[in-house]
């Protein structure tokens, strides 16, 4: 197959961008600006539903039944980056898949400990707000890998994938790439 195909549409990539934005708001106003801090984790916690709604109904490459791989299956293709022999995917290669689903999961916790901290029950409650700070940082450290993860494929593949997140084409699969 040659020249570029649609791979990710306007949903996945609003989605991307959108909780990337959101996730950076809350991020630099969690110390000063609460009110706002409090908007950008509901806007990510809306997202992430309806990411998930998406996940399940939304075009092929956008269900998790395309991208999320049994961990062994996840563990080999990171084994076949570290030599250097991984192949190219039209979707969201293994690791990728297991990507998206770590920091769904992690911001969902966040999103879920943040809420609770604005209850009754646990309004004030330390060790809550403590492990909500402290989970600021895994979610920061994912979005590290992530990006390196992105970059890595890039430069491998060469292609640009958030250019691809933007226009939601990709280069197709050669005849070479495809298994």
């Amino acid at each position: 197959m040659s020249g570029e195909v649609k791979v990710w549409d306007p949903v996945v990539r609003l989605f991307h961008w959108a909780l990337a934005i959101s996730i950076a708001i809350a991020w630099l106003t969690a110390e000063d600006m609460q009110s706002v801090h409090h908007v950008a984790g509901y806007v990510a916690a809306g997202l992430l539903a309806v990411r998930i709604v998406w996940g399940v109904i939304g075009p092929r490459t956008a269900r998790f039944s395309s991208f999320v791989r049994h961990p062994s299956t996840v563990i080999g293709y990171l084994c076949d980056i570290a030599a250097g022999r991984e192949r190219r995917f039209l979707g969201h290669n293994p690791a990728g898949g297991a990507m998206i689903v770590a920091l769904m999961l992690a911001i969902a916790a966040q999103a879920t400990m943040g809420y609770l901290l604005t209850t009754d029950a646990f309004f004030g409650v330390d060790w809550l707000a403590e492990l909500h700070g402290a989970f600021a940082y895994v979610i920061l450290g994912l979005i590290g890998l992530h990006v390196a993860g992105v970059l890595i494929a890039s430069v491998r593949h060469r292609e640009n994938l958030p250019l691809a997140m933007i226009t939601g084409r990709k280069r197709g699969l050669a005849a070479d790439e495809m298994g």
